[in-house]
């Protein structure tokens, strides 16, 4: 397959059709975040499977929906579920949805997940706000021919997570009952969880957490020039912290404990994003 502009541009026309305004900021929620889509308020939804030269999600907790509508007075874009290496895609498919919040118009994109926690003064329910990330595993999702209308065959990721947002997602924190640290967030692919072995390589070479997913969506970003955050909801420590196996029902149990707060920040922070100039 190659990816054209052409290949893109389909699903932006397709979407323009259904929704009438242009999006500010995009919100890709993952692993059991779902729950802030339902504060997006005169929601019109979109099913991935509709929209021409998607994906679609296949992981159980993932929606599979593209939510168009108003969280603290700005036009918003979520994404209620994302797309995984290991669901079987190719890195290169994975640039598919941050370049059509692209073509919609999306001034600043914020990226969450769900992490464990490398650090081990972190705890499950913190929040990171990552600074930086280190993949040494799987292509990158720039992989080939370059799209020229996105960006550069070579382009530089030192600022890939705005420090601008970063700055103040960590004053929306002051305040609140959350604690929320900045690190570096290491991939994995998955799907299994990382070994005790490769954690302690990950914390020797300067990981805070670990997750098997937002380094795609990232990348692609910083190559179009898309003002970035991301957010990583420590929902176990990882492998090898603790003397106990790790279970996907944990990740689940704690992000739902933490889901209504967590939503309640990212409102915050979507609330006073015009503070920084994009």
């Amino acid at each position: 397959m190659e990816y054209t502009y052409e290949y893109f541009k389909k699903s932006a026309d397709y979407v323009r059709q259904i929704v009438p305004y242009t999006p500010e900021v995009a919100i890709v929620l993952g692993s059991c975040l779902g729950p802030f889509a339902d504060t997006i308020e005169d929601p019109i939804v979109i099913d991935y499977k509709d929209i021409p030269n998607f994906l679609v999600s296949t992981v159980a907790s993932h929606a599979g929906k593209l939510i168009f509508g108003t969280v603290a007075g700005r036009k918003v874009v979520c994404m209620s579920g994302r797309f995984h290496s290991y669901e079987g895609y190719d890195f290169e498919q994975l640039v598919i949805p941050v370049r059509l919040f692209k073509l919609l118009g999306v001034k600043a994109t914020i990226l969450t997940n769900a992490a464990g926690a490398v650090n081990a003064s972190y705890r499950p329910g913190d929040i990171m706000v990552v600074s930086d990330h280190i993949k040494l595993n799987g292509h990158s999702p720039l992989r080939g021919k370059n799209v020229d209308e996105f960006g550069p065959r070579f382009f530089d990721v030192s600022r890939m997570y705005t420090p601008e947002l970063r700055r103040l997602a960590l004053d929306c924190a002051a305040g609140s009952d959350l604690t929320v640290h900045e690190g570096v967030y290491f991939f994995f692919p998955g799907p299994q969880f990382e070994t005790p072995a490769e954690i302690r390589a990950a914390r020797i070479l300067g990981g805070d957490a670990v997750g098997m997913s937002t380094v795609t969506e990232a990348l692609t970003a910083a190559h179009c020039g898309m003002p970035l955050l991301c957010l990583s909801v420590m929902t176990n420590m990882a492998a090898g912290v603790l003397d106990q196996p790790l279970t996907s029902e944990e990740v689940d149990e704690t992000a739902k404990t933490i889901s209504t707060r967590f939503s309640a920040y990212v409102t915050r922070i979507i609330d006073r994003i015009g503070e920084v100039e994009l």
